[in-house]
């Protein structure tokens, strides 16, 4: 976030003539600008963008009730809007063609940045973060526990790796009871629901012969294979369908989808809290290594405590950071204690 605590926030747009620049070098490839995000003149185009604003949420924001470090969200939706705008024009022109930004943004003031995100990028997609578990101290509203991180491509050519998600206790300890020469594994279906039809025929194994009645989920060559490879589960009762063998060991996760549950907030994690809208750096390793390879450009122009520059540090990505609140300058360097220097 890049709004000083003791800023006019009645007018909070004139933020955006700001025009003070300073860079600081955190480590090889790593740079901290201090100056008007808006404003800055980077020769570089980036493949990740991480962009999160102030959300207009009618709040004050410190580390904590003894802290001067924090910033006033508070905004009128038209200023809102503005400073959205400008924003989200000059970031646009900072992505590579195959490169992603991605806004985050609390899920109650999610309206006014998608509709200036869809109007912008062709390719806008919603990932959920569900930051926190329940909330126990509401009594007048529900519990706020999903963020929104709006991913935003110009074309449909984006740069992608699919990551996967940690794999849950509870499924491994259920599931992969299963073993045989090769290791421990669990169960995959082979046959379709009875609701639909799958590709019919039958096949004979072990001088048992299955020819479900709603088909099976893949072609005959590809059970085939199963079969050959010794990937198939014979079921014991007469008349119980096949299923194909899936190794624990082969199992890298679940391919990662729009909902991300497993990343805990800082305050619920075992991260120290730096800055007050800090975000967890496993949440920042995910987005950097979905959109971006090793020695891409990494670019956070509200960077807060620096988070965005530690984890591409840690991903071995090629990083410039910005924050217009020159508050936040040790903040970051505490992240780089061995090789911070002008």
């Amino acid at each position: 976030m890049n709004v000083k605590l003791n800023s006019n926030l009645n007018n909070n747009i004139n933020i955006l003539n700001m025009d003070s620049s300073n860079i600081i070098n955190l480590s090889q490839d790593i740079q901290l600008h201090i100056g008007d995000a808006t404003k800055n003149n980077i020769p570089h185009k980036f493949t990740t963008i991480y962009f999160d604003p102030p959300f207009n949420s009618a709040r004050d924001y410190r580390l904590n009730c003894n802290s001067t470090i924090g910033f006033k969200d508070k905004w009128t939706d038209t200023n809102y809007e503005k400073f959205i705008q400008i924003n989200v024009d000059k970031l646009y022109d900072m992505l590579t063609k195959d490169g992603t930004l991605f806004f985050h943004i609390s899920s109650s003031c999610m309206f006014i940045p998608e509709k200036i995100l869809r109007a912008k990028f062709k390719y806008v997609e919603p990932i959920f973060w569900k930051k926190c578990r329940s909330k126990n101290n509401v009594k007048t509203k529900l519990g706020s526990v999903v963020d929104i991180i709006f991913k935003c491509n110009k074309n449909k050519k984006w740069k992608f790796n699919l990551v996967y998600q940690p794999k849950d206790e509870t499924y491994l300890k259920n599931s992969f009871k299963n073993k045989d020469e090769r290791g421990n594994y669990a169960l995959g279906h082979l046959v379709t629901e009875k609701t639909k039809k799958g590709y019919i025929y039958e096949i004979t194994i072990q001088e048992k012969t299955f020819n479900p009645s709603s088909g099976w989920r893949i072609k005959q060559t590809e059970l085939q294979k199963l079969i050959d490879d010794n990937r198939i589960h014979m079921p014991k009762k007469a008349g119980a369908n096949l299923y194909k063998k899936i190794y624990l060991h082969e199992n890298p996760g679940k391919p990662c989808t729009d909902l991300w549950d497993d990343i805990h907030s800082i305050s619920q994690g075992s991260e120290i809290r730096k800055y007050p809208t800090a975000k967890p750096i496993k949440l920042l390793e995910r987005l950097i290594q979905i959109s971006s390879n090793e020695n891409d450009w990494v670019y956070d122009p509200m960077c807060g405590s620096g988070t965005t520059a530690q984890a591409a540090k840690n991903l071995n990505r090629k990083c410039i950071i910005n924050d217009i609140n020159k508050d936040i300058i040790p903040i970051v360097k505490s992240r780089f204690p061995n090789n911070n220097n002008h």
